[in-house]
């Protein structure tokens, strides 16, 4: 005999999201002789997906991810350490912010601004989902 399982009907499905957009650092970031030498400006644009079946209470701020402290520790990643690579920097990204347990999937948008003339921005855009 086989037990089949039934799901609970929920009354909705959610989805969280905290997003930090257009956050420019001048870092140090690539892998050319003047790219060591100077910072440049990058572009940050982040969507992170959060356990939407924890309830946020403002009495206990582990129950939501605080973007300010994302920035501060992406400000703090990149102040002190040379990228040779946007992946790399994105990866070192995505280990620092995978740390918070209620994160579930980040997006994530690097652009180096000033390093083409002809363009506005290059890089790259990655998605990154816990399993």
């Amino acid at each position: 005999m086989k037990i089949i399982k039934f799901k609970k009907k929920e009354k909705f499905k959610y989805r969280r999201k905290v997003i930090i957009k257009d956050l420019t650092l001048s870092i140090f970031v690539g892998i050319h002789k003047f790219e060591k030498k100077k910072k440049q400006r990058v572009k940050f644009n982040i969507e992170i997906l959060t356990d939407p079946y924890v309830s946020p209470d403002r009495k206990d701020l582990n129950s939501i991810l605080n973007y300010e402290d994302v920035v501060m520790k992406i400000e703090k990643l990149t102040d002190f350490k040379h990228h040779d690579l946007l992946e790399n920097l994105a990866e070192n990204i995505f280990n620092m912010i995978f740390k918070n347990k209620l994160v579930k999937k980040i997006n994530l948008r690097l652009e180096k601004l000033d390093i083409l003339k002809k363009t506005k921005s290059v890089g790259i855009e990655v998605s990154k989902t816990k399993i």
